[in-house]
């Protein structure tokens, strides 16, 4: 005799009455936490992504998603040339602070690249990247870009997101 399992999934259908279930299922994958940082009319920008990934090494190609529906999208949309910092576990509080404010980097120690680009130092690593192509995502738009410059360090512990919470990831 089979055993029952310890847990019952729950199947659906993607629809626009169940997003919240949706969003609960994409939150299963856990994921980095960056923060893509571009210049803008208003000063240094800056959002928290999640949506971030490595595309190619030759040519060195990294992808991202800024929501349409969010009041920092034209400063993304718009940008030739960005920043992606993958932040480190003791970044938690740039985390909170970027998500809660555009123009947060005004607060926080930053330098700026040939392009005008805000960078933060400290991250786990950083890629500098000029925009070379933009994708119809939904309510998203897929931003792809090829990294210029990158930093990596060699130590420290990561900032992941994971059922929508900010967690640490010790290597020790």
């Amino acid at each position: 005799m089979n055993a029952a399992p310890e847990f019952q999934p729950r199947a659906f259908v993607p629809g626009p009455d169940n997003t919240r279930l949706l969003r609960d299922a994409f939150g299963r994958f856990a994921t980095g936490v960056t923060i893509v940082t571009a210049a803008s009319e208003s000063g240094p920008v800056a959002i928290t992504a999640n949506s971030f990934s490595s595309v190619s090494l030759d040519p060195p190609l990294v992808i991202w998603a800024p929501d349409r529906n969010s009041r920092r999208f034209p400063h993304f949309e718009s940008a030739e040339h960005y920043a992606i910092h993958v932040l480190a576990a003791d970044q938690d509080a740039l985390c909170f602070a970027t998500a809660k404010n555009v123009h947060a980097l005004l607060e926080h120690s930053h330098h700026t690249n040939a392009h005008g680009v805000p960078l933060i130092d400290g991250c786990l690593a950083r890629f500098e990247c000029r925009r070379v192509a933009c994708h119809e995502g939904g309510d998203h738009l897929l931003v792809l870009g090829q990294v210029e410059r990158a930093v990596l360090r060699d130590d420290g512990d990561a900032l992941a997101f994971f059922r929508g919470q900010v967690r640490k990831i010790d290597m020790n």
